[in-house]
């Protein structure tokens, strides 16, 4: 059992209750129907999307638009419905606003119903906030905080508060490693805390919330604990557990871990639950969401795995997980039971690989990533061959999206590349800087703005003459 449970209940739950498992239902439907039909998606974390207003006018009426970003991947996890973003923008150009933030954090935003939700610590990490502003000013609303009392490990380049939030358009939902999990309605009003135990690591912490079939699940680690977690959205009692003893480190220093949000693999046709995909050390692993149990793994990743798994629009979709610290990276088919490698792994690199802390994205029939050294591939989905290599940025830790048929990544300047996606060259049609400004969070999108997370500042850009595509 948890270790201590704080609820605070809505009185009126039973009404509310019923609306949120009618909208999760009706999120779990659409969302298996975008993937059949998409080229490009999945990657580390993941929240759903569905049709509604943009920007709701009360937040207690608070669902997901299409158009919202609810997880640090976005609505389907690399890939977004999003249209006439900017392509090009400066530290003047293009900015709707900058908000100045109180110090440096790697987490990225989410925005849903007309508010940003961002995760930000005080220096020492003994104080762990959910940060609320307003998306069309950028005015912080509220600010709610959770104590951390010992302070775990992290490292310089990892500030506590790494782990971004996630909703469901009904609540936001929190990891805060040693200081637990919580949730908050959209006016800062904290419904529950659980206190999931001590979780220490000379690099800290860093997966994601994912929410899904009312389930909040946590994949707790690294360290020499390290727990997959499924809680209750409504009241963060625990659903199911895994202790993961193989994904251990001896101890807090050794270089071994995982530091993936978990993917969602939707249930297919006849199934009756959705899976979990992780990449964790020497292995990607899946997990039923319904029971935690393990469905299906492929072996041959590192010991180091900090990018989340991508997977294509097939059916069964191709899975790719890469590992970190010069790690090998896989693909598979996804499918059957128990260890698939043998049968189902497409293709191994297990040498010469770069630094990867950002994930990929999958287009169609190829995989893109900007490496931590600045230097992009294109791989070929099926065979694993490399079509083309090209240092385009100094060193980054960002994710790569795919918005409106274009390729957004940034580096630890606060440059953001746009590139075509293109199996015969790399293709970037704008770079844009904001003065220097580091960042190692990945961007969010909303509408047709563009809203990044630097050490310094919360940016929103948004093109005033509606930029098309080209």
């Amino acid at each position: 059992m948890l270790e201590s449970v704080q609820l605070s209940r809505n009185r009126e739950k039973g009404t509310r209750m019923n609306a949120s498992t009618l909208l999760r239902r009706v999120v779990t439907t659409a969302l298996a129907a975008r993937v059949a039909s998409i080229g490009a998606v999945f990657g580390a974390a993941v929240l759903l999307a569905l049709c509604a207003s943009p920007h709701a006018a009360d937040a207690n009426d608070a669902t997901i638009s299409a158009t919202d970003w609810p997880t640090w991947r976005g609505p389907l996890v690399g890939a977004a419905k999003h249209t006439n973003v900017p392509i090009t923008w400066s530290a003047t150009e293009n900015v709707k606003w900058k908000t100045p933030l109180d110090g440096p954090g790697n987490s990225s935003p989410i925005v849903v119903a007309g508010r940003v939700f961002l995760t930000a610590a005080n220096e020492d990490g003994s104080r762990r906030g959910l940060l609320c502003f307003d998306a069309d000013s950028g005015k912080q609303l509220w600010r709610k905080e959770l104590s951390a009392e010992p302070k775990e490990l992290t490292h310089e380049t990892n500030p506590y508060c790494a782990s971004s939030p996630a909703t469901d358009g009904e609540r936001v939902y929190v990891w805060h490693g040693s200081a637990g999990a919580a949730a908050y309605d959209f006016d800062g009003k904290q419904l529950w805390h659980v206190d999931l135990g001590e979780f220490t690591h000379i690099w800290g912490y860093a997966a994601s919330p994912v929410v899904v079939d009312g389930k909040v699940i946590l994949s707790c680690g690294p360290g020499v604990r390290v727990v997959l977690v499924a809680l209750s959205a409504d009241d963060g009692s625990e659903v199911w557990r895994r202790e993961l003893p193989e994904a251990q480190s001896k101890d807090e220093k050794e270089f071994k871990g995982s530091w993936s949000t978990p993917t969602l693999l939707p249930a297919a046709a006849g199934e009756a639950a959705g899976q979990l995909l992780i990449s964790f050390p020497n292995e990607l692993r899946s997990f039923n969401v319904a029971n935690g149990e393990d469905v299906w793994t492929c072996k041959g990743l590192g010991d180091l795995a900090y990018t989340s798994p991508l997977l294509s629009a097939d059916q069964p979709p191709i899975a790719v997980a890469m590992g970190g610290y010069h790690g090998p990276a896989i693909a598979c088919r996804t499918g059957g039971t128990g260890d698939i490698t043998a049968d189902a792994r497409l293709w191994l690199h297990d040498k010469k690989n770069p630094q990867r802390v950002g994930s990929g994205a999958i287009v169609g029939d190829h995989v893109y990533i900007l490496n931590e050294n600045g230097i992009a591939w294109c791989i070929e989905l099926e065979s694993g061959k490399k079509l083309w290599e090209e240092r385009i940025s100094s060193p980054s830790w960002s994710t790569m999206t795919l918005v409106d048929g274009r390729l957004y990544v940034s580096n630890m300047q606060g440059e953001t590349l746009v590139l075509r996606p293109n199996a015969e060259k790399c293709d970037v049609i704008a770079t844009n800087k904001i003065g220097g400004e580091m960042t190692r969070a990945s961007l969010a999108f909303a509408g047709r703005r563009i809203y990044q997370r630097t050490y310094k500042h919360l940016y929103c850009f948004d093109a005033s003459d509606g930029e098309k595509s080209e």
